[in-house]
């Protein structure tokens, strides 16, 4: 009997995308799939037919050669060198149901009940402005799981063993076959008996009560390198809880909260701080003493210096993670000036600005003139 075109056996044209000729398969292939038409030939041959129209189509080299040739481009009349492999319809039904049945299609599943890692343990400690610029060591205690020393992490009575759980087999695991229209599809779930574990313990440890692990405190050194930032996580491996089936331990992560300081801020690697300096010491200069996280170091304020003025002491912020070198500190200078002059004081300021003519310096001057020319 002659073949028919494979575009007819699907109810599509020659210009069917990709994704039209998966939707007409699918539909076609849950009508006439056998299992679904037992005893009936004709269905059975329909999908035969359909199977092996997808299979051409549906890869794009052989629609090409089917585009141009047609059913003559498959060596000997025959389809796909070899006749019709099935491998379509568990393919494109595997996507459909792989993921709500727990398994890929026709039963295939990885096991689950291997070795896995414990869970990893979080908590936040609170540092001194210095200790984080410097870096400092501490102990920390955390509660956390350890193998238990009688039954050596087993769970069982010391002198007894656990067996293998009759119900899945050591797997951990169950399976149920559900009958379809499109095959058996593989549900897989927790074994009920033994919880996952795949042993049963008949008589359990006293002291773990079957569990293998006890919780205990366990105290940590904790090395806090200098120039750690607020909000940064320190990662110390294989410092969480036990893991099972032999897998490993899990981590431990440190939150660092640093506290302010009443005098420094931090930007960055940078400190910065203000300081305030009398109007005599501005107007004279001075050598005055800075406080800086090594302690105080003199530092000379010219004379004429200006309210909001900033010095840089080079070398005395915040060190580097993990190298010798160090920021800056900046300096931000407030000139404060005297709310309460006696008479006698306010006598000399009155002489100072008859000796001095009253007169406004350059920067004055043109502050006052674009004032005038904005308000003119």
């Amino acid at each position: 009997m002659e073949k028919r075109d494979y575009y007819e056996v699907l109810g599509l044209g020659k210009d069917a995308s990709e994704q039209e000729i998966k939707k007409a398969y699918r539909k076609m292939a849950m009508q006439y799939h056998p299992d679904k038409n037992q005893g009936d030939k004709s269905s059975e041959d329909k999908f035969k037919e359909i199977s092996e129209a997808y299979e051409v189509l549906s890869d794009p080299q052989k629609r090409r050669t089917y585009d141009q040739f047609g059913h003559a481009g498959f060596s000997g009349g025959g389809f796909g060198q070899g006749g019709f492999s099935g491998g379509g319809f568990e393919d494109i039904f595997g996507d459909m149901f792989g993921d709500i049945f727990g398994g890929s299609f026709g039963g295939r599943q990885t096991r689950r009940n291997g070795p896995r890692k414990g869970s990893d343990i979080k908590l936040r400690m609170d540092l001194k402005f210095e200790e984080a610029a410097f870096g400092v060591e501490r102990e920390i205690t955390i509660q956390r799981e350890e193998e238990c020393s009688v039954c050596s992490g087993s769970g069982a009575k010391p002198g007894t063993s656990s067996k293998t759980c009759s119900t899945c087999n050591g797997t951990g695991e169950i399976r149920q076959a559900t009958r379809t229209p499109f095959g058996n599809m593989i549900n897989v779930a927790e074994c009920p008996t033994c919880h996952g574990s795949g042993t049963i313990i008949e008589e359990k440890c006293e002291k773990c009560h079957g569990q293998g692990k006890i919780r205990k405190s366990k105290k940590i050194n904790v090395r806090i390198p200098a120039g750690i930032d607020d909000g940064a996580t320190i990662k110390m491996s294989g410092e969480g809880q036990l893991g099972s089936k032999g897998g490993p331990r899990g981590d431990l992560y440190i939150v660092v909260d640093v506290e302010p300081h009443p005098l420094f801020v931090r930007e960055g690697y940078t400190v910065m701080m203000e300081m305030p300096i009398t109007f005599v010491q501005a107007a004279l200069g001075d050598e005055v003493e800075v406080p800086t996280l090594d302690g105080k170091v003199k530092y000379k304020i010219p004379e004429g210096t200006q309210s909001g003025t900033v010095f840089r002491l080079r070398g005395k912020g915040i060190p580097y993670l993990r190298t010798a070198q160090r920021g800056d500190q900046l300096i931000k200078i407030n000139v404060e000036v005297p709310k309460k002059l006696s008479d006698k004081q306010k006598d000399i300021l009155r002489d100072f600005a008859k000796q001095s003519g009253e007169e406004i310096n350059e920067q004055s001057k043109n502050f006052f003139e674009k004032v005038k020319n904005i308000f003119k």
